[in-house]
């Protein structure tokens, strides 16, 4: 009985330490309170449109389950991004805040995978003069993407961007 619990509590400790890294000054890199970072410039519906979509994607965390569901490396490796990965049947004028086109992750130092953001992707000849809609609240910003012919919209729902949920890029985040 004895080892039982202390098991369970060296468990429950090693879950709550991977559960939420945090970066040099303190503040949230991963985990469930990464969104809440973002709370006070968000509107509540747009706060609830990201916890729906890290909910929703979360089982990708795993590549390999990405890449099961039909993601696709498309040779996109961007510094302060990641690796991105595409599931171009997505890739519509619908803009589903739990079905991005794109899954970015980064590499950790000790070769594994981490899922980092997920993005939105809409075909530039689908909506040529207009930004698609995206989260409530207009907070969001689409970046008109002539080398790949896409609208994109990045959401930081997995490590924590100190430049906003929207920001393309991400200080956090480095290649290895």
């Amino acid at each position: 009985m004895k080892k039982l619990l202390i098991a369970s509590s060296v468990a429950s400790l090693l879950l709550m330490m991977t559960a939420c890294k945090k970066d040099h000054t303190g503040n949230p890199t991963s985990g469930d309170d990464v969104i809440e970072k973002y709370v006070p410039n968000l509107p509540a519906t747009a706060v609830q449109q990201l916890k729906e979509a890290r909910d929703a994607t979360m089982r990708y965390r795993s590549l390999k389950a990405a890449i099961a569901d039909g993601y696709a490396d498309i040779n996109v490796v961007t510094q302060n991004m990641g690796f991105h990965y595409m599931k171009a049947a997505l890739a519509d004028t619908v803009f589903d805040p739990k079905k991005p086109e794109i899954l970015v992750y980064n590499k950790q130092h000790n070769g594994d995978t981490a899922l980092v953001a997920i993005e939105y992707a809409v075909p530039i000849p689908l909506m040529p003069n207009k930004a698609p809609e995206g989260f409530d609240g207009g907070a969001d910003t689409w970046t008109y993407s002539t080398t790949f012919n896409l609208w994109l919209l990045h959401a930081w729902v997995f490590e924590y961007n100190p430049l906003g949920v929207f920001t393309p890029t991400n200080p956090n985040v480095h290649l290895h």
